[in-house]
């Protein structure tokens, strides 16, 4: 897995182009405030071991969060990290189980989405820990 995540004073998409015929439709604009965005790209080989990617993954972003002070996290598809993609099924499963775990554990966790090109407006500040890049 490939991770970079940024911790955006106000991160927004609005969905593009569809990538994925099963993906629903979506147009709506969308906006986050305070929020540790998280671009993941699963490797092929997480697929052999989704509850173990998928404990790193919330690790991961627990840990990041808590450096940028923000209970607030949204998973965002990104297969531009890497040549090795997952399957868009395993992505899928991934994110939803992230999801739920986060949610579990009192942040506010969300999914851009997925299945689509999308325009974004970052609003991301100046220091160091606000921008860290994980691969496992």
């Amino acid at each position: 897995m490939k991770l970079l995540m940024i911790y955006c004073i106000e991160f927004g998409y609005t969905p593009r182009i569809k990538t994925l015929d099963e993906a629903e439709t979506l147009t709506d604009t969308k906006i986050f405030k305070d929020v540790l965005v998280a671009f993941i790209q699963a490797e092929e080989v997480d697929e052999a071991d989704l509850v173990g990617t998928e404990t790193k993954l919330v690790k991961n972003l627990k840990w990041a969060a808590k450096k940028n002070e923000t209970k607030n996290v949204l998973l965002h598809s990104f297969a531009h990290l890497s040549e090795s993609k997952a399957g868009p099924e395993f992505t899928k499963e991934l994110f939803d189980k992230t999801e739920a775990r986060m949610k579990n554990a009192d942040y506010g966790c969300d999914q851009t989405a997925f299945g689509y090109f999308m325009d974004l407006n970052v609003q991301a500040p100046g220091y160091s820990q606000a921008r860290i890049f994980k691969s496992f």
